[in-house]
């Protein structure tokens, strides 16, 4: 990690730290992904792996590129391009936006997928549609849809908009590891009225990027394929 020169910390996690730094060899900016190794000898996070091995993957203008990678005793680095604006920051520089709520600075609660809340151990990309979700209901509000302060007041955050699960309705649910048969039982809230400014194809669209059931939440392709983004032009 010689070649980079650190220049200021930009952000923090749960899994570590992101540093500003300069390449030495090319006097670029860069980004530097500092990740904390808990204990000696446990070897690199399975997370790390599934992260660097999608991003050699994906070569996109929207994906920030990852450039190298290093790894000490007890951290692994991920050396990415640096860019000046994260979608906060977009956030906060639109006058439309920073007028009121800011994107949530402590993302891994708030963006957390039903499941995960509830001890599942396998999972997959329907989480991550899950937390786009949320992201998409936060800017056009301007403000999270749910906000909670522990795991279990943010599950129930959940249930009170979407509904509490049952067999009928999420099948398998009853038999993850921190779902309660106790938990009190919400009906479904409707969603248009949580979120008026949004037309009725962007709710239709985002009740299936938070439906509870993993199995029927909508994939990537099928949400780009939505009439939501009809007017759009993508980019390829």
């Amino acid at each position: 990690m010689e070649r980079y020169e650190k220049v200021e910390k930009i952000g923090e996690g749960t899994y570590g730290v992101v540093y500003k730094a300069r390449d030495r060899q090319t006097n670029e900016m860069i980004a530097i992904k500092k990740i904390r190794i808990k204990e000696e000898g446990e070897g690199i996070p399975g997370f790390v792996i599934r992260e660097v091995s999608l991003l050699k993957e994906m070569h996109h203008c929207n994906i920030v590129r990852l450039l190298d990678v290093g790894a000490s005793e007890r951290s692994v680095y991920l050396i990415f391009e640096y860019l000046d604006l994260d979608l906060k920051k977009h956030m906060d520089s639109c006058q439309t936006f920073s007028e009121d709520h800011r994107l949530m600075k402590v993302v891994t609660l708030a963006y957390r997928a039903p499941e995960i809340l509830l001890g599942s151990r396998h999972y997959s990309t329907p989480v991550d549609l899950w937390s786009i979700g949320c992201i998409f209901v936060e800017m056009v509000n301007r403000c999270p849809l749910f906000c909670g302060d522990s795991e279990i007041s943010q599950l129930f955050n959940i249930f009170r908009v979407l509904g509490t699960p049952n067999e009928e309705t999420w099948s398998g649910v009853t038999s993850l590891p921190h779902f309660k048969c106790s938990f009190p039982k919400w009906d479904p809230m409707d969603l248009a009225a949580l979120v008026p400014n949004l037309e009725p194809a962007g709710v239709d669209l985002l009740s299936k990027m938070l439906c509870l059931e993993p199995g029927k939440r909508i994939t990537a392709r099928k949400a780009l394929e939505h009439e939501y983004f009809k007017d759009l032009e993508m980019v390829p």
